[in-house]
């Protein structure tokens, strides 16, 4: 007997990938040999610092390393990420209770909805974002709340809002500051405002904090871990992905509530044996001995967030310097608003050579921007500008 033709229950559950179609358009110049300049993905060009690099091929080398790790990540990895936060951010963290290594910012978020929402759940969450962030909760049978992110504290007014006239309060917030895609930066009193608001009503918090150390201009991104209490109803999610180069290692943590923390190494027992041992290993001279790399990558993203945005502003694109993050978030100019930021986004590939995301892939108010990321070099850059300025004025 065939399987029937009928969706499977959670797929149903997800619309076709909007970045799907950009990426089978960029695909096809290229197999024609057309030169495009990709600012799609927020995808890490640079190498990962040498030094993390020969830990790895160190560890790879010992036998014992081949064999199961464990789920929560090795008792030295999360030592050392609790050192980083409290030499950071003066965040303490008990490494046993408080701290669980992920296999990647995004398996962490996805497994901690499983660990901490039922069917119906609600969780407010802002629009647009990352696509995980709605989809993990949907996949987990949650009910995202979307609130608009045209400003944190517009987002803060209408989650207050929802307390005081919904009939179902949201079990979890989940927000992402240095934010992808809008690029909004936060000060510690909106994580306070915040956590006030959690603790009043008993909802938890879920803070993904994938940009941490890509603040520009002197913008420091802080933790919500900084507020006092905060370890009482959040948790934080930090990715090495941006901070060290390592997007393919897929290493991350969560860290915060003793409780939220356990429920998710209880959810991970079941489903994985962690990392691979050196690969975890490496991640620790990441976080001890490369601090000045981080910098290093966080000024190399400002040096190109400034020639794209001086490009573009030039070019007749009005657009401004985003704070913090790799990316920046651009409102369609004017003249093209019609055709919406899909139709956009293909058209500037296919007469431009140049990929962008479009703005509705992040959900239904990111529509009418396309968003870019900080991974070409300087001359793709300019190679790119020059194409974009053609195209508008065509």
């Amino acid at each position: 007997m065939s399987l029937s033709n009928e969706e499977f229950y959670r797929i149903a559950k997800l619309p076709p990938y909007v970045f799907a179609v950009v990426n089978e358009m960029k695909a096809k110049l290229r197999a024609a040999q057309q030169d495009v300049v990709d600012f799609g993905m927020g995808n890490p060009d640079g190498p990962t610092p040498r030094v993390i690099v020969n830990k790895l091929i160190e560890a790879a080398r010992n036998p014992r390393n081949h064999r199961y790790s464990v789920s929560r990540g090795i008792p030295h990895l999360r030592l050392a990420i609790t050192e980083r936060y409290e030499r950071k951010w003066g965040v303490k963290l008990d490494p046993e209770t408080e701290a669980i290594a992920t296999i990647g910012a995004k398996e962490g978020l996805a497994h901690l909805m499983f660990a901490v929402i039922g069917p119906g759940d609600i969780v407010a969450l802002p629009n647009p974002c990352y696509p995980i962030h709605q989809y993990g909760v949907i996949m987990a049978e949650g009910c995202p709340c979307i609130l608009p992110l045209n400003s944190p504290d517009e987002f803060l007014n209408r989650l207050e809002h929802v307390y005081n006239t919904g009939t179902s309060k949201p079990k979890a917030i989940l927000v992402s500051f240095p934010h992808n895609p809008t690029t909004h930066t936060v000060q510690l009193d909106f994580f306070r405002q915040l956590l006030n608001l959690a603790s009043k009503h008993g909802s938890m918090v879920i803070h993904d904090f994938a940009y941490a150390d890509l603040g520009f201009d002197g913008c420091q991104p802080p933790s919500i871990l900084q507020i006092d209490g905060a370890k009482e109803h959040a948790v934080e999610i930090f990715s090495m992905t941006k901070s060290y180069n390592m997007a393919g290692w897929r290493v991350g943590f969560v860290l915060g509530n003793p409780r939220m923390i356990k429920a998710l190494g209880r959810i991970k027992s079941y489903l994985d044996y962690g990392n691979f041992q050196p690969v975890q290993i490496a991640s620790i001279i990441a976080l001890r001995e490369c601090e000045d790399e981080t910098h290093k990558i966080c000024n190399l993203y400002q040096k190109r967030r400034d020639l794209l945005v001086q490009g573009l502003n030039r070019a007749g694109w009005p657009v401004e310097k985003p704070k913090g993050s790799m990316f920046l978030w651009a409102p369609i100019p004017e003249r093209f608003r019609p055709l919406g930021s899909l139709e956009f986004s293909k058209q500037l590939l296919e007469k431009a050579l140049v990929a962008v995301s479009p703005g509705i892939g992040f959900g239904p108010l990111g529509e009418g921007f396309v968003r870019f990321a900080f991974i070409e070099n300087n001359h793709r850059t300019r190679q790119a500008l020059s194409g974009i300025k053609q195209f508008l004025h065509a």
